[in-house]
């Protein structure tokens, strides 16, 4: 990777040469390995991927990815504010007969055919092609956005029988002076053509070459080992193309697409020669494995939507998917109804989850089955919850190294039980919902087992060689209760981590931001007519504007209904003293603006069919004769707003989702085309009386492309029965702000409620307690459109590991800016990181702290205490170290307050002004300011 090596190893060889004098003598040799480290770590990484659905976030780990350019992509857009680019492939010797330009290419120019990939060889030789060429193929990917072009087919005339090999090759050189004079600033990488580099010396930034180690034998579809001979006459050319011609050498091997230890071990072999490795599949439609390795953060998730219409009322969705996100990962769901992937590529996929509740429909068994016999053969680790979703057959309790057991006879009873069951609720055997089936592996391990009457064996919670698998009752119970509640029966985060063999790695955090758990409030507008019942009968709202929005100073997002602040709408005799209210509130500068549609729908789905529905309660608040549209209730009402009670040049930016917060696709679809983001729905209260991880909602909703942000923590009409009483029930929201915080920290602190807790003494006294309780802890207030960014950027976060394992890299970082660090991953080493600008202690590790979009995080096990900023309560915007000065940009949206370690013997300055610690406890040293922004800047003594 070209990541500043000089910057990584300049303050090493500082330390050691100051204090180690006697090594001044083996100078030369130590120079010698630097220039060595350097060579290798100025390689530029590169990844090739033709497929239409290359994962392009994923891509951004290279510093070059090249792609099929006429599957669409947007190279600008991919670009963005990083480094990696993307490259086109285009072929220069060949064109098949499927491209937009073969018909345009005269007939004589076609000198023959290659029968293999059927297209047809050009003529080089012929005067006017390097014209053509570069108007008609490169042109029109250069008006795209297209810098670097990777050159195939160089080679191709030689499929051609007596074909004058001088003039075919003057005439590819002319080809490329051609594009370098036409597209100033081209970089121009080959596949092979190594005989045109002594006459193309700085004019060709890479060349590439197939099969160093192993290659793909097309025509048996098989993989290959190359022989040593074949192998040493193409490493001679590359390393000749390096070190005579100056042009950066490339490797491109093949392995199959599961045999991930290979491919790495290929990687290195190919990177001790000095040459660039990318080791990927044959048909180059998967991620395969260079310079550095991408971390697959993907989990494909199984469910069958028999069991559950939609995603979001899933068993998977509901329980699973949320200690997937908090160990790191993106859960992508795939119905078991409809056709099942061919592979679960191990470079974009971490393994497989899957949760059925019962079997699978009979027509759908026999493939799942044939699906999960495949991905064990393959190495694709699994986690299955409830039930296998069939009854499996010899073959494949063969292949899943399991047997069947007779029927039980008699009482079931424990005999084995790890401490892992029992997590939340006991195991309790239930003959009824008894999976017939005993582990076989000797290398599997049982974490529950049963025994009946007769001595039979009966495994439910097992870790197998494939995964793991927890059958019911034995994955989460359901209370029996007069309100339904759940119960974890296995510990989910151990189970599934344990289960798919997922390793520790810095994960993206959606809780906190520069060390300090995130707050926000935000506020549906129902209730807005509603009268207090207060002295003075003042509108709901209005006490809402006074006594909290005016006294907590802090950010929100405040939202109304159209149709009931509106002079159309039932309440049309107070529409003007609402909508004076609702000016002053969105004319607070804490206060963004957010839309909750025009009639409050309660089902997003009949919206999008036109249906009008009403609440299960009974009630609507929708017009007579009104047609449910959803431009209405999104782009119209954002119209309403913007025009009648938005401040000029005040964003509408945020839609608050209604009724049972569920969009479609469609929905969230009208979000985006109108520039803004969305949140709601969700379903976390866990507290005292509901205490249970199945309590805590995921981060969000998938549909289809799209994804719905739920609101961290539910709102207060849940916390009183559905606004029936007790009106102060919202102070048990503290119990599930500390529920999510400890002993993991799920959730941000989130405040959440309607305008109408305003209209009672008790509901509004209870809104002070919250508040007061919320603001008294470490908190880093941000506005709710900036936490679902941060949310919905977790899904695109980018991971990956340099081949030698030494450093982490970040990239694609837009707007989440934590990595939580397992403890046993060690400490970031702060100079040989970038960037980075600190980290604070936390009960699972540790809270690193991002300021900017990528970063190189490189760990050690220990080091020496050195001034570090812990804290704040505002974003971190940079930090750097120049000429003994630490600086920290930091800018919030509240009075500042830091917190710096290791900081004894530092003056630290704010904007130029000395500051001293307002107080100093458990190592920190912390420090308030009146400003929202301010520079920070350390200078320490030394020794």
């Amino acid at each position: 990777m070209s990541i500043s090596a000089r910057s990584l190893l300049r303050p090493l060889f500082t330390r050691i040469l100051s204090r180690h004098a006697g090594l001044l003598r083996a100078l030369p040799f130590v120079l010698l390995a630097a220039a060595s480290m350097l060579q290798a770590a100025e390689l530029p990484s590169v990844a090739l991927h033709y497929g239409k659905d290359a994962p392009l976030a994923a891509m951004k780990a290279f510093d070059i990815a090249v792609v099929e350019p006429d599957h669409g992509f947007d190279p600008l857009a991919y670009k963005g504010r990083g480094a990696s680019e993307l490259f086109a492939y285009v072929s220069v010797g060949e064109v098949h007969p499927t491209r937009d330009y073969a018909a345009r290419i005269p007939e004589a120019w076609r000198i023959g055919r290659n029968a293999a990939w059927k297209s047809l060889v050009i003529d080089q030789a012929q005067p006017a092609w390097p014209a053509f060429f570069a108007d008609e193929v490169v042109g029109p990917l250069w008006a795209r956005g297209y810098r670097g072009f990777f050159l195939d087919t160089l080679d191709s005339y030689h499929l051609v029988k007596d074909v004058d090999v001088a003039a075919q090759q003057r005439g590819l050189i002319a080809v490329v002076r051609t594009l370098r004079a036409r597209f100033p600033g081209i970089r121009l990488m080959f596949n092979r053509g190594f005989e045109l580099l002594p006459e193309l010396r700085g004019e060709v930034h890479a060349v590439a070459a197939e099969s160093l180690y192993r290659g793909w034998d097309a025509r048996h579809r098989r993989y290959v080992e190359v022989p040593a001979k074949d192998r040493e006459w193409l490493l001679g050319q590359l390393q000749t193309a390096r070190d005579r011609y100056g042009v950066t050498a490339i490797a491109i091997d093949y392995v199959a697409p599961a045999a991930r230890e290979l491919a790495r071990d290929t990687a290195r072999r190919i990177h001790a020669h000095g040459i660039v490795p990318y080791v990927t599949d044959g048909d180059l439609k998967h991620l395969g494995v260079g310079l550095v390795e991408v971390l697959p953060r993907k989990l494909m998730f199984l469910y069958n939507s028999r069991e559950a219409a939609r995603v979001n009322v899933s068993s998977p969705h509901r329980y699973a998917e949320m200690p997937v996100n908090h160990l790191g990962y993106v859960a992508e769901y795939v119905d078991v109804t409809g056709p099942l992937p061919d592979a679960v590529p191990a470079g974009e996929y971490a393994g497989a989850v899957l949760w059925f509740d019962g079997h699978v429909p009979t027509d759908r068994a026999r493939a799942l089955m044939d699906w999960m016999s495949a991905r064990i053969a393959e190495g694709t680790r699994m986690a299955v919850f409830g039930s296998f979703g069939f009854e499996p057959d010899a073959d494949f309790l063969r292949v899943a190294g399991l047997t069947q057991a007779p029927p039980a006879r008699g009482r079931l009873d424990i005999a084995v039980r790890d401490p892992a069951v029992g997590f939340e609720t006991p195991a309790i055997p239930d003959r009824g919902r008894l999976e017939r089936i005993k582990v076989a592996q000797p290398d599997a391990r049982v974490l529950l087992g049963l025994n009946d009457t007769a001595g039979n064996r009966y495994d439910a919670v097992a870790q197998t060689t494939w995964g793991g698998f927890a059958l019911h009752p034995f994955a989460v119970r359901v209370l029996p209760l007069d309100e339904a509640q759940t119960r974890w029966v296995v510990e989910p985060f151990a189970f599934i981590r344990d289960a798919l063999a997922l390793p520790p790695l810095p994960v993206p955090d959606t809780t906190t931001l520069t060390g300090r758990r995130m707050f926000f409030a935000h506020i549906d507008g129902d209730g807005f007519a509603s009268r207090a019942e207060m002295k003075g009968r003042r509108l709901a709202a209005e006490v809402l504007l006074e006594d909290v929005l005016k006294r907590y100073r802090v950010p929100h997002a405040m939202s109304v209904i159209e149709i009931e602040t509106s002079e159309r709408g039932p309440f049309a005799r107070d529409s003007a003293e609402m909508e004076a209210v609702a000016r002053r509130m969105f004319a607070l500068p804490h206060v963004e603006i957010a839309s909750h549609s025009y009639t409050h729908p309660f089902y997003w789905d009949s919206v999008e069919r036109g249906e009008a529905k009403e609440a299960a309660q009974g009630y609507s608040l929708a017009p007579a004769g009104y047609a449910p549209s959803l431009e209405r209730e999104i782009a119209g009402s954002v119209d309403y707003i913007r025009s009648r009670l938005a401040p000029p040049g005040k964003p509408v930016g945020l839609m608050l989702w209604t009724g049972d917060a569920a969009p479609t696709e469609a929905a969230l679809e009208w979000v985006e085309r109108l520039g803004m983001v969305q949140m709601n729905g969700g379903y976390t209260v866990a507290s005292t009386l509901y205490p249970s991880l199945a309590a805590v909602s995921s981060l969000g909703t998938w549909q289809g492309r799209h994804f719905h942000v739920h609101a961290p923590i539910m709102n207060e009409n849940v916390y009183t029965n559905l606004w029936t009483g007790p009106y102060y029930g919202f102070e048990r929201v503290t119990q599930t702000l500390a529920f999510t915080d400890r002993p993991r920290r799920l959730k941000p602190v989130n405040l959440y409620f309607h305008t109408y807790s305003a209209s009672k003494p008790a509901s509004l006294a209870v809104l002070h307690k919250v508040y007061r309780h919320a603001l008294a802890q470490p908190v880093h207030p941000v506005y709710p459109s900036e936490y679902v960014r941060i949310a919905m950027n977790f899904n695109d976060v980018v991971l990956a590991r340099t081949l030698d394992g030494g450093r982490y890299l970040v990239r694609n970082a837009t707007h989440l800016r934590t990595l939580r660090l397992p403890a046993e991953l060690g400490l970031p080493d702060m100079p040989a990181s970038s960037g980075i600008g600190g980290w604070r202690d936390g009960v699972e590790g540790r809270y690193v702290h991002l300021t900017a979009d990528e970063a190189t995080l490189t760990l050690v096990g220990r080091t020496a205490l050195a001034p570090v900023l812990a804290e704040a309560n505002a974003r971190l915007e940079s930090a750097s170290v120049e000429q003994d000065v630490q600086r920290y940009r930091l800018n919030g949206h509240v009075p500042l307050e830091f917190a710096l370690a290791g900081a004894g013997q530092c003056r630290v300055t704010a904007d130029g002004r000395t500051l001293g610690p307002v107080r100093s406890e458990a190592g920190l040293a912390h420090f308030r300011l009146d400003a929202h922004a301010a520079t920070i800047e350390l200078r320490c003594r030394v020794g």
